[in-house]
Parts: structure tokens; sequence; C-alpha cells
């Protein structure tokens, strides 16, 4: 009787693990590291001194997660806060700031988002794309306005990765 048990037991194992196994398959995901970081945080801040501004930038992986966050000491504290702030939305949303602002006074639907307290739609927040995937974004704030904060987040990621 017992060594009928087992034999059971044995088969509705081996039929279990059979029928229930099943084979997964792993996406590949891209996400920006430390490195890729800070040279989009140099770009940026390179790109604003051109134009006679310093600032604050952040630069967050695809999961929202503050990689770098920097400020010249001559930008207002705020200013770090409304960077991170710009990098979430710009990844949240895979869309910049700048047009989600514009977009926000003719759409209803986009003006909604402004009710969202870590959300900020103002120019500045700039996606990061590789292999037309989303894989992070960057912030800048303090540059004199958000036409500004843009043109430097957008000449940053574009210098990095469409040379």
């Amino acid at each position: 009787m017992m060594n009928k048990l087992k034999g059971l037991i044995t088969t509705v194992m081996l039929m279990s693990s059979s029928t229930f196994a099943q084979t997964i398959q792993l996406n590949q995901v891209y996400s920006l590291d430390f490195k890729a970081a800070q040279t989009l945080v140099d770009a940026a801040m390179t790109a604003c001194q051109k134009i006679q501004h310093n600032i604050a930038v952040v630069v967050v992986d695809q999961g929202g997660n503050t990689l770098l966050a920097s400020r010249n000491e001559n930008v207002g504290p705020h200013n770090l806060g409304a960077a991170e702030k710009k990098a979430f939305t710009a990844l949240s949303t895979k869309t910049t700031t700048l047009l989600l602002s514009q977009n926000a006074h003719e759409n209803k639907d986009t003006k909604n988002l402004t009710t969202l307290s870590n959300l900020l739609l103002l120019g500045g927040g700039f996606p990061v794309r590789y292999e037309n995937k989303v894989v992070g974004a960057i912030g800048v704030a303090g540059a004199g306005g958000a036409k500004n904060d843009h043109y430097c987040a957008e000449t940053a990621v574009q210098s990095i990765f469409n040379p």
C-alpha cells in the first residue's frame, strides 16, 4: 500500500510540474545609469552657460528614481524641486513638459494633470529615449524661464542621444 501511495504521489508530482511549467520571456529593459546622468547634467549646464544662465538639473531613471541632482550655488533652492518634478513629469507622460504646458491651455484632459501634486507642467522636462523607449528624463529649472529651461534640457539630450 505504501509503495502504491509513493508511486501515485510521484506520478502526480511529475504530471503537475510538467503541466504547469511555463516558459516566460523577459523583456530587455534599458535604463540610464549614473555615468549617463552625469553626462546629461554636464551637457545641460554647458548649454545654459552658453546663454549666460546657471541652473538646477535632475536626471531620473526609467522608474522615476533620481540618479543625480545638481544645483549651481547661484540658483534658488526651490529650483531643485522644480527640476525633479519636471523630470518626473517628462518621464511619466513621455512628453516634454513645455508641450504639456502648451497643451494644458487648449485641452481639458491635459489641464487636469495640473491637479496632480507630483507633476509640473512647466517647460524644462525632457524624456530620454533609447531604441524608441523612454529610459529616463532630465529636468532643468532656473535658466530664466520655461523656454530657456527647455532649451537646456533638449540640448543636453540631443547632444548625447542624437549626436
